[in-house]
């Protein structure tokens, strides 16, 4: 399982400059509302190949006490999902009451803790963590999270100590497909895990966010073995009021990570919703397989049925080649054609692509539509070759391939995905330009 960071400290010590810094603003479960701070963002991260979750918290210390005290409910369960807590402070402000009582908590977990000293831009390290040696968590580390000032060194340290995962989601049989549920509470995840086990294992019932945790199952289909991991419903941030739901969240995106393939589950009553977008902007970014199923279909009328598909195909818009199947997990109705489609989309992710192929697919992509010319300048693309699967990823070589620009880059992507059949996961392209021989070298004229 993927390792979490928490983010703790007082209000407006940089915690979010330093969350941003390190996740890169990719932060696709984030949906902030103005003024309210205390409220946990989610976000992955990546180091040195190391990927990794950071949880934000809220400040503590508001004037707000409704505030407050409910940013201190927020630190307290951040602290239990995380495998790391940076304790972010502020060098300029020194150390404060608020600081130290932080550190009474802190005190109280099992838990790494590295002081981290912000703001420390333009002071010599030594000088701007000599008061905050009374914390008593060891040596603090001086950064500057706005400017990136000693980051990569932060995390050297912390990742050198990192402790050991404390859960993993893994197949118990070799060569499963690993599968991650995903939707809003009460989309009936359970009860579709519950018809592919074939047993009432997952407690169900009508009341949203009856599932607390994630939890890995294995089942057969086609004689084909697979483990899926059913989470918690993800909610609109400004909806989750319960504790064990907000770290449900980390768990979620764990199970997305390590999965191959994942099934985004919508309730066919309310439709796609903003977050269901999250959801699969999330994984697309994660280059994760992916499928949409629409759950309770059974349960709308002739018209509901139609103006339902209409606004889905519409609304997917982007995500127009991932699987919409409509299902019903409580009479097992669409079964079939979604476990059909898992499968293939799995295939697509893992497909080998020969280089004559690519190569071939590229140039007749290029003579029906040529890359529109740069300053007078044409494009050129000369050859293309496998880079990776899962997501699948073609390497094309050229000249000025910088200038490609994103509408090109989708047609070729649909060119590819219609060749191969690369439907149901996401295609990753990379552009390289080749080396010119000549360049550098005088020309010798002849004699």
């Amino acid at each position: 399982m993927l390792p979490v960071l928490a983010l703790v400290g007082r209000p407006n010590v940089g915690k979010s400059t330093l969350f941003n810094r390190l996740t890169r603003t990719r932060d696709a479960l984030v949906a902030d509302q103005p003024g309210v701070t205390r409220d946990r963002h989610y976000g992955f991260a990546s180091y040195d190949g190391q990927r990794y979750i950071v949880v934000d918290t809220g400040g503590i210390g508001q004037d707000d006490e409704d505030i407050d005290s409910q940013a201190l409910a927020q630190t307290r369960a951040a602290l239990e999902e995380a495998d790391v807590v940076l304790f972010v402070v502020d060098s300029r402000q020194g150390l404060m009451g608020g600081d130290e009582m932080i550190a009474e908590q802190l005190r109280r977990i099992d838990r790494p803790v590295h002081v981290v000293v912000n703001k420390s831009e333009g002071q010599v390290g030594a000088t701007a963590v000599a008061e905050f040696h009374a914390l008593a968590f060891g040596d603090p580390w001086a950064v500057s999270a706005i400017h990136g000032d000693r980051i990569s060194i932060l995390l050297a340290h912390v990742f050198e100590h990192l402790p050991a995962p404390r859960a993993q989601v893994l197949p118990h049989q070799r060569g499963a497909i690993r599968l991650a549920l995903l939707g809003r509470p009460n989309a009936g995840k359970s009860t579709l895990v519950n018809r592919l086990l074939g047993e009432t294992r997952m407690l169900t019932q009508d009341a949203p966010g009856t599932t607390r945790d994630a939890v890995a199952s294995e089942f057969s289909f086609d004689d084909k073995p697979y483990v899926i991991v059913d989470t918690a419903g993800i909610r609109r941030r400004a909806r989750i009021d319960d504790d064990v739901e907000k770290v449900s969240v980390v768990k979620a995106m764990q199970a997305m990570e390590a999965a191959q393939v994942v099934i985004v589950m919508l309730d066919a009553a309310s439709g796609l919703s903003a977050q269901d977008i999250r959801l699969l902007n999330m994984a697309v970014e994660r280059g994760r397989a992916v499928v949409i199923a629409v759950n309770k279909w059974d349960g709308l009328e002739g018209k509901q049925r139609e103006k339902l598909h209409a606004e889905l195909v519409k609304r997917i818009g982007a995500f127009d080649y991932l699987p919409l199947l409509f299902i019903s997990a409580l009479h097992g109705s669409g079964l079939r054609d979604l476990m059909d489609a898992i499968q293939a989309s799995h295939k697509a992710a893992f497909a080998e692509l020969s280089t004559n192929a690519l190569s071939r697919t590229l140039e007749d992509a290029v003579d029906g539509h040529s890359p529109p010319a740069i300053h007078g300048r044409r494009i050129k693309l000369r050859y293309a070759h496998q880079g990776g699967r899962n997501p699948p990823t073609i390497v094309i070589h050229g000249n000025q391939t910088q200038r490609v620009s994103d509408e090109y880059k989708r047609y070729l992507m649909r060119r590819f995905r219609e060749k191969f059949d690369l439907f149901g996961t996401p295609i990753h392209l990379v552009f390289k330009n080749s080396d010119n021989p000549y360049v550098g070298k005088s020309r010798k004229r002849r004699s």
